[in-house]
Parts: structure tokens; C-alpha cells; sequence
């Protein structure tokens, strides 16, 4: 039966089952993100290394797609919104943008271990929502663009700072650099550990996803397929560029003072250049590398993620309800995400703990422990509230916009 005769109980019941797969793709992230910031490190090796490495970088492009997906359910889907309702989506989107980089801010100035995406997050918003009425071929256009295009921009842009003192000049005459004592937008854009240039093109994939008709079989299907071309060409084509490609892995090898540049097509125990960055790391896949190839590879894990847990709950009842606890904590995101980052702060400045190491198995039951509480706080929270505590602040924050006429 097509999805037009279903009538408006089941076509809602549909809608309904795919935002729950993406709340479980989202929960998923969450767990992600806590295995990068807590959980051991990548050196324990075995089945429980290859999880935090596959964690790492991965799960944060995961939380970019998604929020694009978001992006497009608060302008309108599967329709835009146009006129005063689109106005409004559009003020709702600007507010939302704004209180997600103040929270950032604050969130950074805790001064934890943590590179904190929230402000990032927030200027991408604000770059993307003129996007907001593109059809799903469009918007994927231009993410295929700015994958090609944008890492090879921000590299040039990174060795010019490199090369000269113009980054000093323009944060010194940057407000945002003075309200928060940061490099600002020169940080956002450029230099940060979430560069906007290069992490727009999952934001865009994420709104291109939520314009398709996923409650199709087929849909999901060539989703899967897309997402698994796309990390075959983004991890696949890095490895082949670094053997092929003349001196490239010793050249890689050399800017990141001995890094494992043999693993430098997946992996972050390649590290970072130490100082002027070669032509050679534009070949590199590792998840934090900001080039094409890990750009590509990111997002098709980020899709392939999605695909499946859309697919799980049209087709897998039990083991959605299973997961439920997991989908609860992708409805309040941004508040366990918060959480846990004041949790580590609270730990390491002003709770007294034993030290943990994170290069032993001593550090997984701590990461256990806060997958188990978030598990257990957003199970009890969601009994009873319909949005998470950060959650239900900003969107009473965001009413303001009902006088926009």
C-alpha cells in the first residue's frame, strides 16, 4: 500500500517512527561523545579500542548530520514553511543559534578537557538556515561542494596564519574575541578543533537526509548504499593517496613528530602537525584531520548510522523497544551532553576522585557509569516531561518569535 493510502492515523504513526529512529541515532551519539571524553584510550587496544577510536571524530559528525536533520524539522518538513510561519522557523532557528554559542562559551571557560562543539554548532546554524528551502538533491549538491572545496580552502587559510600575524590582527579587532576572551570568529571559522568551513558540509548533508521520504524502504536502501560509498571513497581513497602518492606517509609521518601515519587514513593516533602543516595532509582521513577524505568518510558513517536506525524501528519493534532507553537519551541531547561536561568539570576541580588512567580498562566502568546515569535520567525524565531541561528553556526561550508578523 503506498504511503498516501494509508490514511492520516498511520502516515502520523510513520512520521512518529522515524523521528524516534532518529532520537536513537542521536542517543547513540551522545554515547559516542562520552566514549571520546571519558572512556579509555584508544592504546588499550583490543575490541574495546577499536570502539573509542571508532568513537572518536565520528560521533561528533554524527551529532553535525543530525543537527542539520533538526534544522529542516523546525523550518518545515517535508514542506518548508514559507511566509509568516516561515519568518518565524527562521527566528527560531537565529535564537536557538544564538543560546547554543553563549552556553558554548560558558561551557568552554570551565576550562575542562573537552573541545566544546556547542558554538561551533551555533554559527552553523546561522550560515545555514538560508539553505532551509532547498530540495533534497540541492542541499546535497551543495554539501558534495563544500566537501570538495571548503578543506582545501581552510587548508590555505591555516598556512597563511601559519606564515604571517593577519589571524592577531583580526581577533584583535573582534568583538566576539573580547566578550569571550577567545580568537572568535577566526577560532569558529578557522583554527578551532571544529572549523565551520569544513564541518558545514555535514550540517547540509543532515538537511539533504531529513528532505527524503524515509519512511520508504527504498529510500533508506539507497541511503545505505550512499552512506557506505561514502566512506569507502572517504577512508578507501585516503589510504590508496597515502601509498600511492610518492613520500606522502613519511611526509605525514614528519609533521606529526613519528604519529602513526600508517593509520593516518582512519584513525586520530596520527596526531596533529607540530608545525608548519605539508601539502601531504590534504591526503589524511583521520576524523579530525579537516580534510576531504575524512569530511567524506565522517559523513558516511554519519549516514550509515542514521540508515540503520531508521531501519531498526520500521522493521525491528522489539529491538526498538529495546532501545528505547537509548532514543530517550537522544530527545534530551544537548541537556545530557551538558551534563556530562560539568560532570568531568566537577570531577577533576572540585570533587576529590582517585586518578584514573585512561590509557588502562580502569576507565570504562567510569564511562559505564555515565552512560548508565544518563540512561537512567533521561528514562525518568522522559515519564514524565516531553522535553529535557535544557531543552524546554530554550524552546520557551525561542516563543519570543511568535510577535514576528
Amino acid at each position: 500500500m503506498s504511503e498516501a493510502g494509508r490514511g492520516p492515523v498511520a502516515t502520523a504513526a510513520s512520521s512518529t517512527g522515524r523521528l524516534v529512529g532518529i532520537d536513537l541515532a542521536r542517543g547513540l551519539a551522545v554515547f559516542g561523545m562520552y566514549a571520546a571524553h571519558v572512556g579509555p584510550d584508544v592504546s588499550v587496544g583490543g575490541p574495546v579500542g577499536f570502539l573509542m577510536e571508532a568513537a572518536r571524530g565520528r560521533s561528533s559528525a554524527l551529532f553535525a548530520v543530525l543537527a542539520g536533520f533538526s534544522l529542516v524539522i523546525i523550518t518545515g518538513r517535508p514542506r518548508p514553511r514559507t511566509g509568516r510561519a516561515g519568518r518565524q522557523a527562521v527566528a527560531r532557528v537565529v535564537v536557538r543559534a544564538v543560546l547554543l554559542m553563549a552556553l558554548g562559551y560558558v561551557l568552554a571557560d570551565l576550562d575542562t578537557d573537552i573541545d566544546v562543539i556547542l558554538s561551533f554548532y551555533g554559527l552553523l546554524f546561522l550560515l545555514v538556515v538560508p539553505l532551509y528551502r532547498l530540495r533534497a538533491a540541492t542541499l546535497a549538491a551543495v554539501a558534495a561542494a563544500g566537501a570538495l572545496v571548503m578543506p582545501q580552502v581552510l587548508f590555505v587559510v591555516r598556512r597563511s596564519a601559519e606564515a604571517g600575524d593577519w589571524a592577531d590582527a583580526v581577533v584583535a579587532h573582534d568583538p566576539l574575541a573580547r566578550i569571550t576572551g577567545t580568537d572568535g570568529f577566526v577560532e569558529l571559522l578557522f583554527t578551532g578543533e571544529y572549523p565551520v568551513l569544513t564541518w558545514l558540509p555535514f550540517i547540509v548533508a543532515g538537511m539533504a537526509v531529513a528532505r527524503l521520504e524515509l519512511g520508504r524502504a527504498r529510500v533508506r536502501r539507497l541511503l545505505t548504499l550512499t552512506g557506505g560509498a561514502l566512506a569507502v571513497a572517504g577512508y578507501g581513497g585516503s589510504w590508496l593517496a597515502l601509498h600511492l602518492v610518492p613520500h606522502a606517509l613519511s611526509a605525514v609521518s614528519a609533521a606529526t613528530d613519528g604519529g602513526s601515519a600508517s593509520s593516518a587514513w582512519w584513525s586520530d593516533t596520527v596526531g596533529d602537525p607540530d608545525g608548519r602543516t605539508p601539502v601531504a595532509w590534504l591526503l589524511v582521513a583521520a576524523p579530525h584531520s579537516q580534510t576531504t577524505f575524512s569530511v567524506l568518510g565522517n559523513t558516511g558513517v554519519a549516514v550509515l548510522v542514521v540508515a540503520g536506525c531508521l531501519t531498526v524501528v520500521e522493521r525491528l519493534p522489539g529491538l526498538t523497544r529495546t532501545a528505547a532507553p537509548v532514543a530517550a537519551v537522544g530527545t534530551m541531547a544537548l541537556t545530557v551532553y551538558v551534563l556530562h561536561i560539568v560532570a568531568l568539570w566537577c570531577l577533576d576541580g572540585v570533587w576529590y576522585v582517585p586518578a584514573i588512567d585512561s590509557d588502562t580498562m580502569s576507565a570504562l566502568p567510569v564511562l559505564l557509569c555515565f552512560i548508565g546515569a544518563a540512561v537512567l535520567l533521561a528514562t525518568v525524565w522522559k515519564r514524565l516531561f516531553r522535553r529535557g531541561p535544557l531543552e524546554y528553556l530554550i524552546h520557551m526561550a525561542t516563543r519570543v518569535v511568535r510577535h514576528i508578523r
